[in-house]
């Protein structure tokens, strides 16, 4: 390849989703691109774990949401038995912020309601080295004050109903808050929620 920072010989992509026709229809994308050497595709984080073992790509695509798991998660995962794999996320319900893509390793972002070219782009783009964020939040991680308020007291233990008490704001508006948390900070519960917002700093 004659584009700088492109790995010789072509680009090695591994798709990560749960969702067949997504696996299909990516793979015929990618196949598609004379910068392309191989893709191949996971339904979920252990098939990718194994295929990353057996064949490190490139690039890896991983759904933000891979059924019960995490794609922040399994980005950390794969980067750390393939430093050289570069990750770039992806999503069709929900975001991650910049910030918290970064801390997992990850070198971008993109929504699936992209427009194909655009999403291929991201793809080639970061193959080259260049990271790609297609809705940057900025260099926070994009927390509003009550949502860090809202942590805050997650991080403390307290419930739902304890956090409305405290906030004085209805059950459901803390549900709200709770889960616009846990897209951002792409996690999926309290557990995870409190051990992504200390490794960001969020909690001491």
């Amino acid at each position: 390849m004659t584009e700088q920072g492109m790995p010789e010989g072509g680009v090695s992509v591994l798709v990560v989703d749960d969702h067949d026709v997504v696996h299909w229809g990516f793979r015929l994308l990618l196949d598609r691109q004379s910068w392309v050497d191989r893709c191949d595709a996971a339904s979920d984080a252990a098939a990718a774990i194994a295929a990353v073992r057996r064949s490190p790509p490139d690039i890896a695509l991983v759904d933000l949401f891979l059924g019960g798991g995490s794609g922040a998660e399994l980005c950390r995962e794969i980067r750390v038995l393939s430093p050289t794999t570069r990750v770039l996320l992806i999503s069709g319900a929900g975001s991650i912020s910049a910030a918290v893509a970064r801390a997992a390793g990850a070198s971008g972002f993109v929504s699936k309601d992209l427009a194909a070219r655009d999403v291929i782009n991201a793809v080639r783009m970061v193959a080259i080295g260049v990271e790609v964020f297609g809705s940057e939040p900025g260099p926070s991680t994009g927390l509003s004050t009550r949502e860090e308020e809202v942590m805050a007291l997650i991080g403390a233990g307290s419930t739902n109903a304890e956090i409305a008490e405290r906030l004085f704001l209805s059950p459901h508006t803390v549900k709200d808050h709770t889960s616009s948390i846990y897209r951002k900070l792409g996690v999926r519960n309290r557990a995870e929620a409190v051990k992504q917002a200390q490794r960001l700093g969020l909690l001491s």
